[in-house]
């Protein structure tokens, strides 16, 4: 179980910001207690303590100034344009923080690549992360984002205006292209989605 050390106001103040609900404690020495996802928060006088299967639900949130991870990003589309599907993973120190996939209609595969990093960045400022290493196997994405590739489509460059607009909300980002192998389960998350539909 981990435990933060913050002030309890403090930890309570920066819960309620985040849209999560601060309920009474369940014992006279329980000050309150917060829910979300699969994380429980319990604040006595000095300490925060986080229990549940996934921890880093609210750690994040309760850790001055929200922490650095690593985020993967891969979409897929069977078809180009064809069924398309995403799949993205938050990486911090404390492990896989948050993941997801699914299926998203059809889709060109630079536009599912587009929008599984969408999907990956709003996560990562939802779970108050304030420092981003941005990893994707699409060379087309990472250097559109850097500012080195232009695009002519009109649906890429809205997405990357997206994709630019959700960056400037953390205090550091860098973005890079890894091999397939370093991306592997952004790359399975986004393919089993597809496979999920057959």
């Amino acid at each position: 179980m981990p435990t933060v050390t913050v002030d309890p106001d403090d930890a309570r103040e920066r819960l309620r910001e985040a849209g999560v609900e601060v309920s009474t404690g369940n014992t006279d020495h329980e000050r309150w207690r917060a829910e979300r996802g699969d994380a429980v928060a319990v604040a006595y006088d000095d300490k925060v303590v986080v229990q549940g299967s996934s921890p880093t639900d609210l750690t994040l949130l309760l850790r001055d100034g929200g922490g650095r991870a690593h985020v993967y990003f891969d979409g897929a589309s069977r078809g180009n344009p064809g069924p398309a599907a995403v799949g993205w993973a938050i990486v911090s120190s404390d492990g896989v923080v948050a993941e997801g996939s699914e299926r998203i209609g059809r889709r060109t595969n630079n536009q599912a690549e587009y929008e599984a990093l969408l999907r990956a960045l709003r996560a990562a400022r939802d779970l108050g992360l304030d420092e981003l290493d941005v990893r994707g196997d699409s060379q087309l994405v990472v250097k559109q984002l850097r500012g080195e590739w232009n695009t002519n489509d009109p649906e890429l460059r809205e997405l990357r205006v997206t994709a630019r607009e959700l960056l400037r909300a953390f205090d550091r980002w860098d973005v890079e292209h890894v091999p397939r192998e370093i991306n592997d389960r952004a790359d399975d998350l986004a393919n089993e989605a597809l496979d999920d539909a057959r």
